[in-house]
């Protein structure tokens, strides 16, 4: 199975080589992302592609000194949004409208039933929520990559605060979930060389009938 064969290869990259990835599979592997599940559908988070080496080094002191924020292709953040509310709902009903060619009217009792569950969570709760979501996208990122065959390093050894302040994310309404630098493995990463390391599927799965 190909995409066994893809997360077996697959592993946290610690040492990243001088390849860029090519920005027809950048897109690619952003478009494959884009198609991830979220709660209601809702998509509370957006994703950021930093390129740029001044940025990228500028993160470090605040990624705990790990260089592959700088070292890598690309550094690509998932971010949520801070404010979670009616507006989040309004705005996907919206872009449901355009695509379906529904009414407002007709998913009405669906946009309720949203504002309704989001309402009843704290502030915390939302946000909390809405990292939840970016951390879905996440998963299907690092899957999609390994099938292509981008090697990937998440990482949430990062200060939120700082990446916020020297991105500006405040302003736009956002605040950095998790962080992922891509690449290609460097061929003196002696990592990529381990096994690896995953309790069996029977220490795992728990079947109840």
């Amino acid at each position: 199975m190909e995409l066994e064969n893809a997360l077996q290869w697959r592993y946290s990259v610690k040492q990243f080589s001088e390849q860029k990835v090519s920005q027809q599979n950048l897109n690619t592997l952003l478009e494959l992302t884009r198609l991830s599940a979220s709660s209601y559908g809702l998509q509370p988070y957006k994703i950021i592609v930093i390129e740029s080496a001044v940025i990228r080094q500028q993160l470090v002191p605040y990624s705990y000194g790990q260089d592959k924020v700088a070292n890598s292709s690309h550094l690509i953040i998932f971010a949520a949004q801070t404010e979670i509310g009616n507006a989040t709902v309004d705005r996907y009903i919206t872009k449901h409208n355009q695509i379906t060619n529904s009414t407002s009217e007709q998913l009405a009792p669906y946009a309720n039933h949203m504002k309704m569950a989001l309402k009843q969570k704290s502030d915390e709760q939302k946000q909390q929520w809405a990292h939840q979501q970016a951390y879905i996208a996440l998963g299907n990122f690092i899957t999609c990559a390994a099938a292509m065959k981008i090697d990937t390093c998440p990482m949430t050894g990062f200060d939120t605060t700082k990446y916020d302040s020297i991105l500006a994310l405040e302003s736009e309404g956002l605040t950095a979930s998790v962080i992922c630098p891509i690449g290609y493995r460097s061929q003196d990463d002696a990592q990529a060389a381990m096994p690896k390391v995953r309790f069996a599927f029977d220490e795992l799965m728990i079947f109840k009938s």
